[in-house]
C-alpha cells in the first residue's frame, strides 16, 4: 500500500526511547486528573497534521490497520509515547465504525478522531468522579458511627482512607453529649447557703428568752403562732418606743429647767413632781454612761489613796455611788432622794455645822444661776485646809482662768486641775480663809453655760 514515513522510524531513535510494547494503559494515568491525556492528544494532533500534510489521502481504514500490524512487527522497537497514541486511535477508530460508516484519512475522519479522543477523555474523569464517590461512601457510615458514639478518632488508623489528616466534621443529625457541670468552691458555698435558709425558713420563730428546743425525733405539729399574739406583741414594742422617746423630752426639759433657774425652784420642782426626779436621773445616767469614763470614779480613785478618817460632803449625790465606792464617812445631799443615805435639802443650804467637813465634792453638780452660793456653802462646811473637788462639763467653760480666778476670791487656791480628757474637767483647791469679797460683789467668772442636749 504506502510505505512507511521517515519520520515514524526517526522518532524512537531521536527520543531515545525504548522498545514498544503493546500493552494497556497502566492504572496510574487513570488517576491523574486528565493532565496526560490532555498531553497526550495535544501530541496525537501534532503528529496528524504532520502525516497529513505529507502524504495524500489514505485508503479505508481496514487497509491502514493492517499496514499498522506490519509496521508493528517491522519495528517492535518503538516509542511507549507512540504506542500510547497509536493505541489511542485505535479505541477513537472502533467508536467511530460502531458510530458510523468506514471512515477515510480524510478531513471528516480527523474531526471524528477528535471528537472520539475528547469523548474518552470525558469518559475517564468520569470513571476517576465515581471511584472517588465510592471511596467517600465507604468512609461515610465509619466517621459518623464514630460520632455517634462520641470518641473523636483522630490518628493514621481513623484516616486510613482519607486524603487530609483533619478530624471529622460533626454531622448536623448527631448530638454530642454534654459533660457534666462543675461547681467552683464559691459556688458550692452558695448553693449549700441557699438550701440552709429555704430549710430553715419554715420554722418557728423563737422567744428571746428560751432556749433552743431539740428537734424532736418524731413528728409534731407545731401550733401556729396566733395572730392576736403578734399583735400585743407589736403594740407592747411600740408602747415602748413610745415611752422612750417620751423620757427622752422630760429629760430634756427638766435639764433646762435646772441650769435656767436657782437651787430652790428645782427644789419645789422635784417636791410637786417626785417622778421627775427620776425621770432626770435615768436620762443622766444613759448619757454619762457614753463617756470613755465617768468623773466619779477617777475622784473616788484620789479619795481611796488619802486617810480613812477623812470626812466627805458630797453635794449632788445622786445615786451614792461615791459612797459606796470609798471607806470614807461620807454626807449625801441632794434635791431629791433614791438612796436612804440621801439627805433631800438645797445645796445652797445644808445641814452641816461649821468647819465640820474635810472634803467637799460637786461632781456635775453646779448647776443653776446660783453657782456662788454653792461654793460659798462649801467655804463654811470646810476644816480650814479642807479639799474641795470640782468635776464639771468642758464644754461649759468658756474661760478656765477666768473661773479660777473667780473661785480663788471665794477663800480658795487652786492645788491641781486636769484638762486632759474630753469630755470633763477636774479642779482641786484648797480652803484658805473666808471669802475675799462681799455678797454684792459680782463674780463674771462663776456664770458656766448650760450643759444643754439636743434632740436625737
Amino acid at each position: 500500500m504506502f510505505e512507511e514515513p521517515e519520520w515514524a522510524s526517526a522518532a524512537p531513535v531521536a527520543a531515545g526511547l525504548g522498545p514498544v510494547i503493546s500493552r494497556p494503559p497502566p492504572a496510574a494515568a487513570l488517576q491523574n486528573k486528565g493532565s496526560k491525556c490532555r498531553q497526550l492528544l495535544a501530541t496525537l494532533q501534532a503528529l496528524e497534521a504532520a502525516s497529513l500534510s505529507q502524504h495524500p489521502p489514505s485508503l479505508p481504514s481496514s487497509d491502514s490497520e493492517e499496514d499498522e500490524e506490519e509496521r508493528k512487527k517491522k519495528c517492535p522497537q518503538k516509542a511507549s509515547f507512540a504506542s500510547a497514541s497509536v493505541e489511542v486511535g485505535k479505541k477513537g477508530k472502533k467508536k467511530c465504525e460502531k458510530q458510523g460508516p468506514p471512515c477515510s484519512d480524510s478531513e471528516e475522519e480527523v474531526e471524528r478522531k477528535k471528537k472520539c479522543h475528547k469523548q474518552a477523555l470525558v469518559d475517564s474523569d468520569s470513571a476517576e468522579k465515581e471511584k472517588r464517590k465510592r471511596k467517600c461512601q465507604k468512609h461515610a457510615p465509619i466517621n459518623s458511627a464514630q460520632h455517634r458514639d462520641g470518641v473523636d478518632q483522630t490518628g493514621p488508623k481513623a484516616w486510613k482512607g482519607g486524603t487530609t489528616n483533619d478530624p471529622p466534621k460533626q454531622s448536623p443529625g448527631s448530638i454530642s453529649p454534654k459533660p457534666p457541670r462543675t461547681l467552683s468552691r464559691k459556688q458550692w458555698r452558695n448553693r449549700q447557703k441557699n438550701k440552709r435558709r429555704h430549710k430553715n425558713k419554715f420554722r418557728p420563730p423563737q422567744v428571746p428568752g428560751q432556749a433552743p428546743a431539740e428537734a424532736p425525733t418524731e413528728k409534731t405539729e407545731v401550733p401556729p403562732v396566733s395572730r392576736t399574739d403578734s399583735h400585743e406583741a407589736r403594740a407592747a414594742d411600740l408602747r415602748a418606743r413610745m415611752a422612750q422617746r417620751l423620757d427622752g423630752a422630760r429629760f430634756r426639759y427638766l435639764n433646762e429647767q435646772l441650769y435656767s433657774g436657782p437651787s430652790s425652784a428645782a427644789q419645789r420642782l422635784f417636791q410637786e413632781d417626785p417622778e421627775a426626779f427620776l425621770v432626770y436621773h435615768r436620762g443622766f445616767q444613759s448619757q454619762v454612761k457614753k463617756w470613755p469614763l465617768q468623773p466619779v470614779d477617777s475622784i473616788a480613785r484620789d479619795l481611796r489613796q488619802r486617810p480613812a478618817s477623812l470626812v466627805v460632803a458630797d453635794f449632788g449625790c445622786g445615786d451614792c455611788r461615791l459612797a459606796s465606792s470609798i471607806r470614807n464617812p461620807v454626807h449625801c445631799f441632794d434635791l431629791a432622794s433614791l438612796d436612804p443615805r440621801v439627805t433631800v435639802c438645797d445645796m445652797a443650804q445644808v445641814p452641816l455645822e461649821d468647819e465640820s467637813v474635810d472634803v467637799a465634792v460637786f461632781c456635775l453638780s453646779l448647776m443653776g444661776t446660783n453657782i456662788r452660793d454653792f461654793l460659798e456653802e462649801a467655804n463654811r462646811v470646810l476644816k480650814p485646809g479642807g479639799l474641795l473637788k470640782v468635776a464639771e462639763v468642758s464644754s461649759r467653760f468658756e474661760d478656765v482662768r477666768t473661773f479660777l480666778r473667780a473661785v480663788t476670791k471665794l477663800g480658795f487656791k487652786i492645788v491641781s486641775k486636769d484638762l486632759t480628757n474630753s469630755h470633763f474637767f477636774l479642779f482641786d483647791f484648797q480652803k484658805t480663809g473666808p471669802p475675799q469679797v462681799g455678797p454684792k460683789a459680782q463674780l463674771s467668772g462663776l456664770k458656766l453655760h448650760p450643759c444643754l442636749y439636743k434632740r436625737r
